[in-house]
């Protein structure tokens, strides 16, 4: 009987350099200080939208079918489009739905969209508080609910 040779062990370094570690902590540090001056010194927050009147809004279901596919309803339960590539629609509605599968909201209840006056277009759920910036995500993908306002 051959014996097989021993189990070679390779001490490979998996741990990070010191010196990366350093710079995390560091990096959380300023992180850390920026927030607390910006807190205590009473800084207006950024990358909030600026408050405008509505000046056009529409309620919409949308409903999903398949991984693509995506039914926009108006309120009444008419039609609005089909789409069996939905694109930005479909995205949209996929996160709409993980919101409210997350809140346990029923999925294909109506969504606002919502155009204000200074130019932004959101969708906005008012069961669980999810919305979006649809300008945020180009002008063609804003575009496809601008068509399902005006429909």
């Amino acid at each position: 009987m051959r014996e097989s040779p021993p189990l070679r062990h390779h001490d490979t370094n998996t741990m990070a350099p010191p010196f990366l570690i350093k710079g995390m902590f560091l990096l959380a540090i300023l992180s850390l200080a920026m927030v607390g001056w910006a807190r205590l010194t009473d800084q207006p927050l950024s990358g909030v939208p600026q408050a405008a009147e509505v000046v056009n809004e529409r309620s919409i279901r949308l409903v999903g079918g398949g991984a693509q596919a995506v039914t926009v309803l108006d309120e009444s339960g008419a039609v609005l489009a089909d789409l069996a590539h939905g694109g930005f629609v479909t995205v949209i509605q996929n996160g709409l739905q993980r919101a409210r599968l997350v809140q346990g909201v029923q999925a294909d209840l109506p969504i606002r969209i919502v155009e204000y006056a200074n130019g932004r277009l959101t969708a906005e759920d008012p069961v669980t508080g999810w919305s979006v910036e649809l300008g945020a995500f180009g002008a063609d993908n804003r575009a496809a609910f601008e068509r399902l306002m005006h429909h």
